[in-house]
């Protein structure tokens, strides 16, 4: 009885308490769903953090990046160019000296005369006629061809080998810079002779006859040898006459109100013109067309080698201009005044030292070889 009375009982309770095992069952669930709920809540805030954390960073590395891709091909790009030129400039070289021998033995050293008499056979060029490049090439000022130029051109408007005086006619094309270098003018050399009626060996002039003047920012005539130099009918800010030796001189510049000047051209103006080692019956700069000045910013005549005529400057307006260390005179007479600066110079500012008078021989006649 008893052993039943607790199986019934048993029994009862298990009944009972069934329904709160299912519960435990759903709440056991629950809390499962909740934890995993919160574990991916988790996760998810934890790359969201990382993302925050990360943000500033690649915000300042972008730019960065994108700076070191552009100077990447910048450098890529200019590395090309830089290649495209230097071969460029060879191949011109090249080209250069393949269709003229002349400028190669030129450019090794050689004076005109030499230069051509390895080309043509014979040693020495005679009769007045500075060799010209139309050997093989066509004649320019930059090689020092004789001829008439229209500045700023480098190619001649006349040539002739019977011609061979360097003329240079400037006009309304402002040049920037005009230099003649270590050349020999006039009789300085052996065959050569001034052209027919002509006085003058280095003429630098606007002309009286068709009313111009040479408008010049800076002119320069240094280390000159002349028979005879004379300034006139010039106006300039500057005037600086230094150390020139005269074989007797009259210097008397008269003072004024010159304002200072520059030759202006914009993109307008002409390039350098320049030469070099030539050799020339007669140097003429003029501005030869009515009304028209000449301009050039830079003029300078240096190392000119002459003899058998004067060396001439004359009307002119000028910003400076600089009379240093030549050497004028030929006749041993201190008393005829080799070296003449008139009294219409004028100048704002005069410079006159260290020039002195001593007697002087006629200069030497060179050979082709000197």
């Amino acid at each position: 009885m008893d052993v039943l009375l607790v199986a019934v009982l048993t029994f009862a309770i298990r009944i009972a308490l069934s329904p709160f095992k299912g519960l435990g069952f759903v709440l056991r669930g629950v809390i499962r769903l909740i934890r995993g709920a919160l574990r991916r809540i988790r996760r998810a805030l934890g790359k969201l953090v990382q993302v925050i954390r990360a943000t500033p960073g690649a915000i300042w590395r972008v730019p960065i990046r994108a700076f070191k891709r552009v100077v990447v091909f910048r450098n890529w790009l200019l590395a090309k160019v830089e290649m495209l030129q230097t071969e460029s400039q060879k191949w011109k070289t090249t080209f250069n000296i393949l269709k003229s021998p002349y400028s190669l033995l030129r450019s090794l050293g050689l004076n005109p005369q030499m230069a051509a008499s390895l080309l043509i056979g014979t040693s020495v060029v005679g009769g007045g006629v500075v060799v010209n490049e139309t050997i093989l090439a066509e004649p320019s000022f930059a090689s020092g061809d004789s001829g008439i130029y229209s500045a700023p051109s480098d190619v001649p408007t006349f040539f002739s080998e019977a011609y061979n005086t360097l003329r240079v006619d400037l006009g309304t094309t402002p040049v920037k810079s005009l230099l003649i270098e270590d050349v020999s003018i006039g009789t300085a050399y052996a065959g050569s002779a001034l052209p027919s009626g002509a006085t003058q060996a280095i003429d630098v002039a606007g002309s009286g006859v068709v009313n111009t003047w040479l408008h010049v920012g800076v002119l320069t005539f240094e280390k000159n040898r002349c028979e005879t130099l004379l300034l006139s009918e010039i106006s300039t800010h500057t005037l600086n006459v230094k150390s020139n030796a005269s074989d007797g001189q009259s210097l008397a510049p008269a003072a004024g109100t010159i304002r200072d000047r520059a030759v202006l051209g914009g993109h307008g103006m002409a390039a350098d013109m320049s030469t070099k080692g030539g050799l020339y019956d007669r140097i003429w700069i003029q501005a030869p067309t009515s009304g028209v000045n000449g301009q050039v910013d830079s003029l300078t005549l240096r190392n000119v080698y002459s003899k058998g005529g004067a060396c001439v400057l004359k009307r002119i307006k000028a910003g400076t201009i600089n009379i240093i260390l030549n050497e004028v005179g030929g006749d041993t007479n201190l008393a005829t005044k080799a070296f003449q600066i008139a009294n219409t110079v004028t100048a704002s500012v005069i410079n006159l030292s260290d020039n002195i008078e001593v007697s002087m021989a006629v200069p030497a006649t060179q050979t082709m070889d000197n």
